[in-house]
């Protein structure tokens, strides 16, 4: 393994003039695809450990949404054509001569998800969940034994620390949204939040699903939204000094009778897409301003797919680092794996730091988070980690 750390001479995004970032709540199609992908793979994993003892291969990280139809209307809507669910990716169906119903436990783990988190459907009428998880090619299958950990994959995990104030901002905001607005019973957990910073002013656009059953007329929705508005302006001013202007559901058109409307709160209900990947990276945001891997963490195992166990580590290991040094404003990590090599032993690690590069103990702090890589699945199937 080379590890390789550099300075690199770039602004702070505290202190460029614009700096974007986006969240998916999780409502957004791209994250139920996420959640329903990682779902998945949990209840693969945890009944692979309960039958063998160890994890089998298996990636679920291609789960597609096919948005459905709906007519929802002041005072309660209906479903005209459910969304389409299909649950990709390979997995082990027989093993020791035992077979696992691994298409079963896919569909019956994503409607436990669907029904846990979206309290407006009815995962028995409002969607269809259809399981196209098969087995691995050989070659992918041989790569896979869980007690030598070889990477399945060359591909790249990618990190940074610490997060702007506008990373948090846009963050704090969608989950304010999320779990402490609960008395709003109009809002759905389709949010989406994007921020732009202007220098020292933060624009927030803000998507809201409402859900038509809890709003008998116009006026009701346009005094809720503006109800939201105030508790959100409000939690804004704890978070940050910056003024900060926020718009709610800015395609709504009053005098059209146009409002964003919903039958679950979901906006797959009515055409709206979703994929595993489309959406949040590992720590939960989009963000143009920062180098990020493209590997989608969801659905991947937690047992040798680097995807998954990279783009955790080297966030971990960036943020050890910022905690450990005052003098580095940012850092980036960037780790690649080699298909077939060890996952403890990457192929290249770089660590990229804006501000005063450490004398020394990066190499120290990267070679302790890689050594106990193989702890991260227990913390995965607990639920502790969140990919999304």
């Amino acid at each position: 393994m080379e590890i390789i750390v550099e300075n690199l001479n770039s602004i702070p995004v505290e202190k460029q003039k614009v700096e974007i970032v986006e969240r998916k709540g999780i409502g957004h199609p791209d994250s139920i695809a996420d959640g329903l992908a990682e779902n998945v793979s949990r209840a693969l994993s945890k009944e692979y450990l309960q039958s063998f003892g160890y994890i089998l291969h298996h990636n679920t990280d291609e789960c597609q949404i096919v948005g459905g139809q709906s007519q929802p209307h002041f005072g309660g809507g209906a479903i005209i054509q459910p969304a389409y669910i299909m649950l990709v990716g390979r997995a082990t169906a027989l093993y020791n001569n035992k077979r696992i119903p691994i298409r079963a436990i896919s569909v019956k783990s994503a409607h436990e998800y669907l029904e846990r988190n979206f309290k407006n459907l009815n995962a028995d009428t409002d969607v269809v969940i259809d399981s196209k998880i098969w087995e691995g090619s050989h070659d992918l299958k041989s790569v896979y034994d869980p007690r030598h950990q070889l990477a399945n994959d060359t591909s790249v995990g990618a990190g940074y620390a610490p997060l702007s104030e506008t990373e948090k901002l846009t963050l704090q905001l969608e989950r304010f949204i999320n779990i402490n607005l609960k008395k709003f019973p109009e809002i759905g957990e389709d949010v989406k939040v994007m921020s732009a910073r202007k220098e020292n002013k933060v624009y927030v656009t803000v998507a809201i699903a409402m859900v038509d059953r809890y709003i008998p007329d116009a006026n009701h929705y346009i005094t809720t939204k503006e109800q939201i508005k105030e508790e959100l302006m409000d939690y804004a001013t704890t978070l940050t000094d910056k003024e900060v202007r926020i718009e709610i559901n800015t395609a709504d058109d009053y005098d059209k009778d146009i409002y964003y409307l919903t039958v679950t709160g979901l906006s797959m209900e009515n055409g709206d897409d979703g994929s595993v990947g489309r959406g949040n990276r590992l720590n939960g945001l989009i963000t143009p301003n920062r180098p990020v891997s493209m590997e989608a963490p969801a659905g991947k195992n937690p047992i040798t797919h680097v995807g998954k166990l990279y783009n955790i580590t080297s966030t971990r290991i960036a943020e050890r680092i910022v905690k450990e040094y005052d003098d580095v404003k940012e850092a980036y990590v960037k780790m690649l794996s080699q298909i077939g090599r060890p996952i403890k032993d990457p192929l290249v690690v770089g660590i990229s730091i804006v501000g005063k590069t450490p004398d020394s103990g990066v190499e120290e702090i990267v070679r302790e988070y890689i050594e106990k890589i193989d702890k991260i699945k227990d913390e995965i199937l607990e639920g502790k980690i969140s990919v999304f």
